[in-house]
């Protein structure tokens, strides 16, 4: 019988393409793209290889997926941050938070989104799917500037420059926490993000 409009052959559909992403992404982070093999996903999902082409026409569509699959998630959870009472400030804090924390709990993840991603093949669906992801992070980022603006705490700026600016500071910073560059604690760098950018956006 359907539920809310989906079936039991929908549902299961959905779980065996979510379990094939959480393997294919365990598997990619490990081994990099070239490396990785769709027997080893299959394996780890428990599903016969074949099961894997029923959903994915090649690696590289996995890949993809399995990338759009782990930054829908973190940006997900920044939207529900988003709606954190408080400042603009108080937001950004928790968003950058949240950020860092994200990746520091997915390395397996952010090995394919940094390491990877740049030695995937130079392919429309590929470019395209770098430019979404990029811009719904930065989305968010700019819908709480935007509310800052108008409650006269952000002063007149691009302020979708100044999301893109701050995405990509938090990421830089990230990358250094994963790669022990940085041996500060979490709160520390935070609040050097916010010093940063507040310093510039802040009437």
């Amino acid at each position: 019988m359907p539920v809310l409009g989906r079936t039991k052959k929908d549902v299961l559909s959905e779980f065996r393409k979510s379990e094939l992403l959480i393997a294919a992404r365990a598997v990619f982070g490990k081994k990099g793209f070239h490396d990785a093999s769709i027997e080893e996903i299959a394996e780890m999902a428990e599903v016969a290889k074949g099961t894997v082409y029923l959903y994915y026409k090649s690696k590289k569509d996995l890949y993809l997926e399995a990338l759009r699959f782990g930054i829908g998630s973190l940006v997900k959870e920044l939207k529900a941050r988003a709606d954190t009472p408080g400042s603009c400030l108080d937001v950004l804090r928790v968003l950058t938070h949240t950020k860092i924390v994200f990746f520091e709990e997915n390395r397996d993840f952010f090995r394919i989104y940094y390491s990877e991603l740049g030695k995937l093949p130079a392919h429309p669906a590929g470019i395209s799917l770098v430019r979404d992801l990029y811009a719904e992070q930065a989305q968010v980022f700019e819908r709480v500037l935007r509310e800052g603006m108008k409650r006269r705490e952000v002063r007149n700026l691009d302020i979708e420059k100044t999301a893109y600016a701050i995405a990509d500071l938090t990421r830089g910073i990230a990358t250094q926490r994963l790669l022990g560059m940085s041996k500060t604690r979490l709160e520390d760098d935070v609040e050097f993000i916010l010093n940063v950018i507040w310093k510039g956006i802040a009437r």
